[in-house]
Parts: structure tokens; sequence; C-alpha cells
């Protein structure tokens, strides 16, 4: 049976590729709705971006509903400056045809989650998740009905990649992730930690180029753009390729080594707001909220990737 998911996400390079990967795999993954969030980019340019990446793989059945345009009592940091304006710069993607729903993201959350059975939807995190923490205020019910959360965010010994401590999607929006840390929700993190290693070299993105399809085009030239302000900043051989990570795990979670810890998330201080702050060696006595992707096999998670985009357009 597929995996019933929605994603909550703010397209954003990376973002794509973990889309696309999903609507490539009709048969583990049963795409029910993409709720956007104001991010990478304002949230008029995700709701856009996520119209588009349904038309590129062909799936524009899928429905897209606008989420939150800001967090929760601050002003809204965007990422142009790795993404670009479009936030999807790399490939000329035509504009979408289809238009996102009139349904806010949020009730889309609360009745999707409250239509099924507790236990069966999957919420696949990819941004700041500011939707999330107020469909749990709305609805606190629907915490304990999912599934799973399974976000990218955060890092612990990998430290921080928009301050020295913080990643950006829990900076963005850091009272909103406590929230969603506090809400009881079974959470699965994919940090900084494990996507740091996940790197999307000159052979990988070639590798994309190589499928000689449209789907394949895009990302090699979304990965080409997209990877060249962290190649400059890191001094590595390719960029680290975050949010894929969430596809990958739901698809293949023996790729990944993990933990179960307590995450708390640092919401007061100027220095290290947004600090995802792990117990990893079980130090203290608070109970363990999250479970931590330590690290994780790059080669076959390259592998996944490139076998996915393959399959579409």
């Amino acid at each position: 049976m597929a995996q019933k998911v929605i994603f909550d996400t703010d397209p954003g390079q990376d973002d794509a590729v973990a889309i696309l990967t999903a609507l490539a795999s009709p048969d583990e993954i049963e795409l029910l709705g993409i709720v956007t969030v104001a991010g990478n980019i304002p949230l008029d340019l995700t709701t856009k971006n996520a119209l588009k990446l349904v038309e590129l793989a062909g799936r524009s059945e899928v429905p897209v509903y606008p989420g939150c345009t800001k967090p929760f009592g601050r002003s809204l940091v965007t990422a142009e400056h790795v993404h670009g304006e479009s936030g999807l710069d790399g490939p000329d993607l035509p504009e979408p045809v289809t238009k996102p729903k009139e349904m806010h993201g949020v009730d889309f959350l609360i009745e999707t989650v409250r239509a099924h059975e507790p236990g069966v939807i999957r919420l696949l995190c990819l941004g700041p998740l500011t939707n999330v923490a107020l469909a749990f205020a709305k609805a606190p019910d629907i915490a304990a009905r999912l599934k799973d959360i399974v976000l990218m965010g955060g890092g612990y010994f990998e430290g921080g990649n928009i301050t020295p401590t913080a990643e950006f999607n829990i900076y963005v929006d850091p009272e909103a992730a406590s929230a969603v840390f506090r809400s009881g929700a079974s959470i699965t993190v994919l940090p900084l930690d494990v996507t740091h290693f996940m790197r999307s070299t000159k052979e990988r993105i070639e590798a994309f180029r190589a499928l000689g399809n449209r789907s394949g085009e895009a990302v090699a030239a979304m990965l080409s753009f997209s990877e060249r302000f962290d190649v400059e900043k890191y001094n590595w051989e390719g960029a680290p390729l975050h949010d894929p990570c969430v596809t990958a795990f739901v698809l293949k979670p023996e790729l990944f080594k993990t933990r179960h810890v307590n995450v708390e998330i640092e919401t007061g201080s100027p220095l290290t707001r947004g600090m995802t702050v792990v117990d990893y060696w079980g130090v203290t006595d608070r109970a363990k909220n999250a479970v931590w992707v330590r690290s994780g096999d790059s080669d076959g998670f390259f592998q996944l990737l490139t076998e996915r985009i393959g399959r579409l357009p």
C-alpha cells in the first residue's frame, strides 16, 4: 500500500528534487496535496513553484494549497541569495497553467488528517514549520492522529547554516518549531548532520542531465545554479542536498542511521535563536521527543534520486 503523505514546503531547488522524487514514486507514495509556506522565498512564489513542479512531473492532479505568509510574530527571513529571485532559478520552467486551491493550507491539513484513520498520514516538512504549528494550535487533536512528521531542519554536530548555531528552516520560525516539537507528534528529523554529507558533486549532477528527460534536465539546471553558493561557502566538491533526504527516508529508511533523542528549540537568545538543542548523549532527563538522523549512505541516496527522476517526463 502506498503511504499517504502531505508535503509542507517552500520550494526552493532542493525542495523541488524532494517533491519530484515523491511524484515519481506512486507505488510507495500517495501524495494527497502540497501545502506551501513562506520561507526560502515569499508565499506567492513558493506556491507558483509547487504548481510548476507538479506540471513538470505530469502530475497536475496533485492539489496545491497556499499556507502562511509569515512566521509567528517575526519578520520573514528569505534566502534568495541561495535560490535566486524565483526560488527555482536555473531551469526555464513555463508559467503554471493549474491554479492553487482556495482553501487555506492549514485548513487542508486539519481536514485531511481528521478525514483519515489515526496513524495513516505522514507529514513531510521541507520548510519553516509555521503551517504545522498553526494547524496544531487550531486542532490539537491532529498531532496524535498523524502517523508521523518527517522534517528537514536543525543541526547539532554540524552547527548552523544561516547563523553559527541555527539551520535556516528552524531559524525562520523558531516559535513554530518549538510548538511542533512539544506537540507529542512522532517526529523524525533530517538535520544538517546528515544533509551536509549528501553532496551534489558535478558527477552526480551530470547523472541527472544524462537521463535525457525534461525533469532530469531541470534538476541538473537547478542544482548547477543553487550549488554555487554552498560550494563557495564550504569549499567542498559539491553542495549539500538537504530536503530530498526527507523523501529518501520515506522511500528507503535503511539508507540512514538514527537515534531517539530530546530536541528543544531556542527561541529567546539573540545569539542562538533557532538552535536545535539536542540531548544526543542523554545527559538530561528530558523526554525523548524525536528521532535524529545522524548519517546516511550518500551513494545510495543519489542512486535513488536519479533512478526516480528518470521515471518522470
